[in-house]
């Protein structure tokens, strides 16, 4: 387990310039995964190859992006994640540059996997934001942060339609290359680097482990209609992922700093999270594969709309645009009724979205009508993600484990591109040598789009709900005193050394009888049930929790297979620090 250094000196900042830099910098990274998708039927002519070579553009970037996102989230934990949003970004630039100068097939993919790399930036920015901003502000912006994946998405499509339409194809990668420097030098001017840091090393072994399994996991799930779904090929590499992963999980559980705490990711709270995450994944995805595709086709079909390459993407950015303008409304949402209700309300409504959405295929502005009604439902579940997350795991491992739940979204996206794209194949009818799409395959896309989302929503039903830590069984106080002043840290190794305690709660965790409890977890909650900061106890029983302002807390303490148990304490702010210790009963002694 890892241990949160911070800082006493640093203020938390406003926020004012914090959040629409990060949320920029969130929808740049995002443009990465729709910037070509104007031009991917295309792209075989382009760059001279075969449809099946073509292909390897966009899945490049995919598989890169999975591979980086929670790597980079655990970097961040270590080395600070501002210095390694940065350097996402920039490998986002440089391999914007390469794929903006060349034709060749193999460059570009380089270029392309550079660019997906980025996507690593996603839970760097929801945790530079957890670290950093005022408590008030922070569910606002963790929701826009959050979706920034689908706002950047839907935003690029009739840009890059556009641009296509009018100007050479590669300066769509130049633009992406501007924005990339433009996030940059934002980030160094208006975003400070988070005071909070995981102590111990990079999981070299554990991080190759898994770039290996995902890729032999998602290769099969992005190419398997070419391959064929029962070639050896695929079902081989299927069975290597198998065998990769798990030899991977049982290394994780061996090494005392892991780049994946399955302990921690197998808390209902987080892998009830990650599977729904899954889920909305599958959904979004499915409104972005469909809809062009019908606004585009001809009207001598019967059915398609024969809207031009831009009009489609206007057609489709009110999806981006309503999940952007979700962000308040999550954050009124979640303060009264909690981030799992929101959650549910967003999934239930994208199951409306799409079950409308069989009946309104038959005119532009009806296309307009379901953009809409899914960027809200969408808008409102990524937003109550990083908020689930975040609530479950200490303050030192938010990188990672939001790193790893974007990875699950990212990997729903990628089984709903691999099965829609099946059932439009499946389905398509042959008009000159040419597959076109039927409108049954795209309604079967909404029918199993419909049935991801409410899968999702039993998944989330699982979820503990935010009273479950106070209805919890508390344990008695032992001693309380609010006049201590500020001296030397009770705990050796839970504060930078040579430095002061924060403002805060610090004392001991004991047993009945007065014996100290050695690496106890002591998780701080605030008045809405939100975690602001954990720590484990030292051999003596020692723990010191920072706060982040004066108010009403809960310490929930969990040892020896006992609790969580919980504990109000109340912070009067000022340079002070709240002695309370806490006595659990029946805990044997670490």
């Amino acid at each position: 387990m890892t241990r949160t250094a911070t800082d006493p000196r640093t203020r938390r900042p406003s926020g004012s310039g914090i959040v629409p830099v990060l949320a920029f910098a969130g929808i740049v990274v995002a443009v990465m995964q729709t910037l070509l998708v104007p031009v991917i039927k295309d792209l075989p002519e382009l760059l001279g190859t075969s449809p099946s070579n073509a292909t390897w553009v966009m899945t490049s970037t995919l598989l890169a992006g999975a591979v980086a996102t929670p790597i980079m989230g655990r970097l961040g934990d270590l080395y600070g994640k501002r210095r390694m949003l940065i350097a996402s970004l920039a490998v986002m630039v440089v391999g914007s540059l390469i794929a903006g100068f060349t034709s060749e097939l193999l460059v570009m993919i380089v270029g392309r996997a550079l660019q997906g790399f980025a996507m690593g930036a996603i839970p760097l920015g929801i945790g530079l934001m957890r670290d950093g901003l005022p408590r008030e502000k922070l569910g606002s912006a963790m929701a826009l942060m959050s979706s920034s994946i689908g706002v950047g998405g839907g935003l690029a499509l009739p840009v890059a339609a556009l641009v296509a339409q009018h100007a050479d194809w590669h300066a769509l990668f130049f633009g992406s290359a501007g924005l990339g420097a433009l996030s940059i030098l934002l980030t160094l001017v208006f975003v400070p680097e988070s005071p909070m840091r995981a102590v111990g090393t990079f999981d070299v072994w554990g991080a190759l482990g898994l770039s290996a399994g995902l890729v032999l996991f998602l290769l099969p799930i992005t190419k398997g209609s070419d391959w064929g779904w029962t070639s050896g090929t695929t079902l081989g590499l299927f069975g290597a992922a198998a065998v990769v992963l798990l030899l991977w999980g049982l290394m994780e559980l061996r090494v005392k700093a892991p780049l994946v705490d399955l302990r921690t990711t197998a808390r209902p709270a987080v892998l009830f999270t990650n599977l729904a995450s899954i889920m909305v994944g599958v959904a979004f995805y499915a409104v972005s594969l469909v809809l062009p595709q019908l606004l585009q086709l001809p009207t001598s079909t019967g059915y398609g709309l024969g809207q031009s390459m831009v009009v489609a993407g206007l057609c489709v950015a009110p999806l981006g645009l309503t999940m952007m303008f979700t962000a308040p409304v999550y954050a009124r949402i979640s303060a009264k009724y909690g981030p799992k209700v929101t959650l549910m309300i967003g999934m239930l409504i994208i199951a409306v979205g799409y079950g409308a959405g069989l009946g309104l295929m038959s005119a532009a502005w009806q296309t307009i009508v379901i953009a809409v009604v899914l960027g809200a439902g969408i808008g409102l579940a990524y937003s109550s993600l990083p908020a689930l997350i975040i609530g479950a795991v200490p303050a030192s491992e938010t990188g990672a484990a939001n790193g790893l739940n974007t990875l699950m979204r990212s990997i729903g996206t990628s089984v709903s591109s691999a099965v829609i794209g099946m059932v439009l194949a499946n389905t398509a009818n042959q008009v000159g040598g040419v597959a076109v799409p039927t409108m049954h395959g795209f309604r079967v896309s909404f029918m199993i789009a419909t049935g991801a989302v409410l899968l999702g929503l039993v998944f989330a039903a699982f979820l503990p709900g935010r009273r479950a830590a106070a209805n919890a069984e508390k344990p008695h106080l032992v001693a309380s005193s609010e006049d201590a002043e500020y001296g030397e840290a009770a705990s050796p190794g839970l504060v930078p050394v040579g430095q002061t305690a924060q403002a805060g709660f610090r004392g001991r965790v004991l047993t009945a009888d007065g014996v100290p409890v050695a690496r106890a977890k002591v998780t701080l909650i605030d008045r809405r049930g939100r975690q602001a900061g954990a720590t484990l106890s030292a051999e003596g029983g020692d723990y010191v929790l920072a706060v982040p302002s004066e108010g009403a807390y809960v310490l929930a303490v969990t040892a020896g297979g006992h609790g969580p148990l919980a504990s109000g304490a109340s912070h009067p702010g000022g340079v002070r620090v709240v002695e309370v210790d806490l006595a659990l009963p029946s805990v044997v002694p670490a």
